[in-house]
C-alpha cells in the first residue's frame, strides 16, 4: 500500500468498502478497483459456518480469515471484530492479533452476549463505562498508530437515538479513530448523527439490503457527511442467490451448459487468480538442467 487507510480517510471523498469473506472475494474486489475492503463478521458466519450472525464465530476464525486475505491482497482491510470476543483483556488480544494479521482498522461494538447482526431485533448493550474501558484497552494494545480503531454502538435499538449519540460521544472522547452508529432508521437520523460528528471524526454508514437503514449510494452518503460506506453482506447475498440458481439448474439439467454464460471457464478463473504468474515464479526457482 502506498497510502494508508489513515491517510485516505483524511480526504473528504467517501470511502466505499465492499464486504468480503475470503481471499477470493477480496482478490476480485481489489481487481475491481476498490480502495478498501470490509471483512464482515456476519459473512464469515454465513460462509464458514452456514449459520446466522448471532455470535457463533470465534476470534481465531476471524483472525485466520483476515490473515489469508491480507496475504493475498494489498488493499487495506477493515475487520469486524464483533465485541472483541470478551472483556478488555480478551479485547487487547483480539486487537493485537488482528493487527498482526494485517488489519488496517479494527471495528469493535458495544453489544452484550450473545451478540447478533446489528439489523436483527433482540440485541443488548453493555454499559457505557464498560465499553469505554474496552476501547481504552484497544487503543493501548495496538502497536502502530496506523492501525485504526472503529467504535460501533448498537444502542439506538435499545436506548434510542439520543442515548446512542451520547455513547458515540463518550467513545470519541476515548480517542477512537472512527465512529459507527448502527442501524440508523431514517435519513433524518442519519443527518442528525452527521451534524454532530462528521466534522470531527470519520463516520461509517452501513448499507444492508433489506435492513433497517435506507440504502443509498456512497455519493449520497458522502453528501450527508459519512466518510466510510460499507455494503458488508451484499457479496454473500449475491453469491448465495447465484448459487441457488446454479445448483437448481445443475440438478434439473444434469449439466452446467445452461449456466456457462454466467461462469468463468477454466482458463478465465486461472487468469483471475494469477496462475500464469505463479507458474512463472515456480520456474524461476527450478533447478537448472544439468545440475
Amino acid at each position: 500500500m502506498t497510502t494508508t487507510l489513515k491517510q485516505r480517510l483524511a480526504t473528504p471523498r467517501p470511502l466505499l468498502a465492499p464486504g468480503v469473506y475470503d481471499a477470493l472475494t477480496a482478490l476480485v474486489a481489489e481487481q475491481a478497483g476498490f480502495e478498501a475492503l470490509y471483512l464482515s463478521g456476519a459473512s464469515i458466519a454465513y460462509t464458514r459456518l452456514g449459520r446466522s450472525d448471532v455470535g457463533l464465530t470465534t476470534y481465531t476464525e476471524v483472525q485466520d480469515t483476515l490473515a489469508r486475505i491480507t496475504e493475498r491482497v494489498s488493499t487495506p482491510v477493515i475487520v469486524d471484530a464483533d465485541t472483541g470476543f470478551g472483556n478488555a483483556i480478551n479485547l487487547q488480544r483480539t486487537v493485537r492479533g488482528m493487527e498482526r494479521a494485517g488489519a488496517a482498522m479494527v471495528q469493535l461494538e458495544d453489544q452484550g452476549f450473545p451478540k447478533r447482526c446489528g439489523h436483527l431485533d433482540g440485541k443488548s448493550v453493555v454499559g457505557t463505562a464498560e465499553m469505554c474501558g474496552k476501547l481504552r484497552a484497544a487503543l493501548d494494545a495496538r502497536h502502530s498508530p496506523d492501525t485504526l480503531i472503529l467504535a460501533r454502538t448498537d444502542a439506538l435499538a435499545i436506548e434510542g437515538l439520543d442515548a446512542a449519540l451520547d455513547r458515540a460521544e463518550a467513545y470519541l472522547e476515548c480517542g477512537v479513530d472512527a465512529l459507527f452508529i448502527e442501524a440508523l432508521r431514517t435519513p433524518e437520523q442519519m443527518d442528525i448523527a452527521c451534524r454532530r460528528f462528521a466534522a470531527r471524526v470519520p463516520l461509517l454508514a452501513n448499507m444492508v439490503e433489506g435492513g433497517k437503514t435506507p440504502v443509498q449510494s456512497a455519493g449520497e452518503l458522502g453528501q450527508r457527511g459519512f466518510r466510510i460506506v460499507i455494503f458488508p453482506g451484499g457479496t454473500a447475498r449475491a453469491v448465495a442467490h447465484l448459487l441457488q440458481r446454479y445448483y437448481a439448474s445443475l440438478h434439473t439439467h444434469q449439466t452446467t451448459a445452461p449456466m456457462q454464460g454466467e461462469m468463468l471457464d477454466f482458463d478465465q478463473l486461472n487468469t483471475l487468480i494469477g496462475t500464469p504468474e505463479l507458474m512463472a515464479l515456480g520456474h524461476k526457482y527450478e533447478t537448472p538442467t544439468g545440475d
